[in-house]
């Protein structure tokens, strides 16, 4: 999807603007850069994120798993 079907209006946010965007803490946006899922990009001292990384982020939050159903584990078992 693109960035303006997610609601973003600026190309980059900031650290605080992307915590708020994604309604995540600051560990969780570290965790995010760390396994790679988001790119963080420099410009000067300020670190931005692009609204596009955030928009492919978001896109592929929403695809299921490799090898599970979209309802695994949540089936109520049969009681006999």
């Amino acid at each position: 999807m693109a960035p303006h079907e997610y609601g973003f209006m600026k190309a980059c946010y900031s650290v605080n603007e992307t915590l708020t965007l994604l309604s995540i803490g600051r560990t969780s946006l570290y965790d995010l850069v760390k396994r790679g899922d988001l790119k963080p990009a420099k410009l000067g001292k300020k670190t931005l994120f692009y609204a596009s990384d955030l928009a492919a982020l978001l896109t592929k939050l929403r695809e299921p798993k490799a090898g599970r159903t979209p309802d695994a584990g949540s089936a109520v078992p049969a009681i006999p």
